[in-house]
């Protein structure tokens, strides 16, 4: 009888152990997590940004300004500057030296404050050196795939600088890349209207492959099966180079004709005012003006002429 009245008091003082065991960590926890409240609550000293704009596509021979947003948080210690700073990072990952391109000066009033400021393509290249030259001071120049990579440090009013973790890519992408639409079209097989728009297909692809070039995927007009490309230049001009990638341009396996190679084979489709891109700056529904055609040996031409319009989802 004694032996078991020990058992028994030997496990209860155990319980009790254990109880005062969780109850002295649930007071730890309890004020541990009031301290980082308060810690939270307390300790807003300026500095922090966040970054809204952190990806913006650059188009090449757009002329376009780039506006970015941010917002400062102010507090005890106000921040009453942020640097910007810039790195240009080619499509291969290498990188220029990093320059400081913009100043920024707050106002200090209120618990956060909105920031913006815009930067266009001499802002970006300005001081930038890469492989021991500056950039170019034409963006056509620049890759598919290239970027300018902004990055931010904020100063508060007691002089502690911050880097922020966030910052602003800008990559350099082109404006006529895509998915189009055909609203016109024509095909002629030697001298006979053959096809029309109604037969084209719903949907035509347009990658970008350098800062000028693009190519189409899988539709030549209204056949399947093939890949081209053409070239816009700096006026909105259509060309069509005779070769890409060390091979020469075909259209259905043929030798590809335009107006300017065989201007006796193109009679049907329109020479005179095609070949040109008209811009859509408020609906961004830009239209390609596009005349071309392959020539079968022993058979004649087949001539296209297509207007394309940007499907904008």
């Amino acid at each position: 009888m004694v032996d078991e009245l020990i058992l028994k008091y030997k496990k209860m003082k155990n319980i009790k152990y254990i109880g005062l065991f969780l109850a002295t960590l649930f007071i730890a926890w309890s004020c541990t997590e009031q301290d980082v409240d308060e810690v939270l609550e307390i300790d807003h000293t300026g500095g922090l940004l966040e970054v809204h704009s952190t990806s913006l596509g650059y188009v090449v021979g757009d002329n376009g300004t780039y506006e970015v947003k941010l917002t400062a948080a102010h507090g005890s210690s106000p921040t009453n500057k942020i640097e910007v700073y810039n790195t240009y990072t080619n499509n291969l990952g290498e990188s220029s030296n990093t320059v400081l391109i913009k100043t920024i000066d707050l106002t200090k009033s209120g618990i956060t404050e909105s920031v913006s400021f815009s930067v266009m393509y001499e802002d970006l290249i300005a001081g930038i050196v890469f492989n021991d030259a500056p950039l170019s001071p034409v963006d056509s120049d620049l890759s598919i795939g290239d970027g300018f990579n902004l990055t931010y440090v904020s100063t508060t009013d007691q002089g502690f600088t911050s880097s922020s973790a966030a910052k602003t890519k800008l990559t350099v992408s082109t404006r006529f890349a895509g998915k189009y639409r055909a609203i016109k079209a024509e095909y002629f097989r030697i001298g006979v209207a053959t096809y029309t728009e109604a037969d084209w297909p719903a949907v035509t692809t347009i990658e970008s492959v350098d800062a000028k070039t693009y190519r189409v995927v899988e539709y030549f007009g209204a056949f399947n099966g093939n890949e081209w490309y053409f070239q816009v230049d700096a006026d909105l001009n259509i060309t069509y180079p005779d070769e890409w990638d060390g091979k020469a341009q075909e259209g259905n396996g043929q030798p590809f004709i335009t107006c300017g190679s065989n201007p006796t084979d193109m009679v049907n489709v329109d020479c005179d005012t095609s070949n040109y891109i008209e811009l859509d700056n408020v609906n961004g529904k830009d239209k390609l003006y596009m005349t071309f055609g392959y020539l079968t040996a022993g058979s004649g031409p087949r001539e296209f002429y297509q207007v394309l319009e940007k499907i904008v989802e």
